[in-house]
């Protein structure tokens, strides 16, 4: 089946070696950004969620105004709006932007960025929480008629939404985490979970985690990754290697507590064991920030990077995220260079399938 390529859209310019200039929320840099994906052909972009940052919403609808083919993955983090507020708004974007939206559900790993918005659930609570708040959400979408739900978290009464998903029967769920938890609470609702780049064998077995708990939901897969591309190998090594250096410069002496959530102590984890993985997964840039999020790199030329993207496809992964450290050119650089080869070689595998 066609693979799905994710990139990503923010509300400015800046990466972990780019400071961010202007204003937090710049809808010409939203508009910008949403149109080089698009011209690139990657198929949806991610809207991140960070505790202080511009709304999520108003980014997806200023980022649909702006393009005709492009889809959107929505993160959002239960617990802040009520989920049957939240299917309303979710189903009237979709509706505004022409069926392209898709949510991403991420519970929070870090207690302290929970707590800024005046969240002070524990962890395994948030995981709760969230699948109740999947529940409801697909209720929500679904239900012909006013629902009840009782639960740890939510107790709703004649529930009902008048607006309804553009896409039928509903828009995506996309959820993720590195913990029992996350999987044992997500797996059995949402559509794709989302992975971190981590080494194939250890993706291979994670996966097969979450298809087990997933019981009779026809889940699928997605993993993030940040390509560094050259036109030699030599020249990709040197630029990763001076983004690492970029990075543990901005660091300096600062102590980087080690995270709470689990996805990324396993990214951290593979630093430790090994530099490289596979073919050209790079860990020493997860170990420099202290893997915060996506932060390990497939590192070589467009066709060495194609073929490492690939090798998730041939585990069952059919949506690949990619964002790059120069967020704009990169992204252009990807829809010349990278995402044809991709797409070229996973039609490749598909017709091996078939025949």
């Amino acid at each position: 089946m066609p693979v799905e390529i994710i990139g990503w859209v923010a509300p400015r310019v800046s990466s972990e070696i780019i400071s961010p200039v202007g204003p937090a929320f710049d809808p010409a840099v939203v508009a910008q950004t949403a149109q080089i994906h698009e011209q690139a052909d990657f198929d949806r972009v991610l809207i991140g969620y960070y505790s202080d940052a511009p709304d999520g919403f108003m980014i997806g609808a200023a980022a649909a105004a702006a393009t005709e083919r492009l889809n959107f993955l929505l993160a959002h983090r239960p617990g802040f709006v009520a989920p049957t507020l939240a299917a309303r708004k979710l189903a009237t974007l979709d509706q505004l932007s022409g069926g392209r939206l898709a949510v991403h559900l991420i519970s929070g790993g870090n207690d302290a960025d929970q707590a800024k918005d005046g969240d002070h659930l524990d962890k395994e609570g948030r995981y709760r929480r969230t699948e109740e708040y999947a529940q409801v959400l697909m209720k929500s979408w679904l239900e012909p008629e006013p629902f009840d739900f009782a639960g740890e978290f939510y107790q709703v009464e004649r529930a009902y939404a008048d607006v309804r998903c553009a896409q039928q029967p509903r828009i995506p769920l996309y959820g993720g985490g590195g913990s029992n938890a996350a999987i044992a609470c997500l797996a059995p609702y949402i559509d794709i979970f989302m992975l971190w780049g981590e080494p194939l064998a250890q993706t291979a077995a994670f996966m097969q985690k979450v298809t087990t708990a997933a019981g009779t939901n026809n889940i699928n897969f997605s993993v993030s990754t940040r390509p560094i591309l050259g036109k030699t190998e030599g020249e990709a090594w040197d630029k990763a290697r001076g983004i690492h250096k970029e990075i543990k410069r901005r660091m300096g002496n600062r102590k980087v507590r080690g995270p709470q959530n689990v996805a990324s102590q396993r990214l951290l984890e593979a630093a430790a064991e090994k530099e490289v993985f596979d073919t050209c997964l790079y860990t020493a840039l997860a170990e420099a920030s202290g893997a915060p999020g996506n932060s390990t790199a497939l590192v070589g030329t467009p066709e060495t990077v194609a073929q490492a993207m690939v090798a998730y496809y041939d585990l069952g992964v059919d949506s690949l995220l990619i964002r790059g450290y120069d967020p704009q050119p990169d992204a252009i650089e990807y829809g010349q260079e990278l995402i044809p080869r991709v797409r070229e070689l996973v039609a490749e595998r598909d017709a091996q399938r078939a025949s």
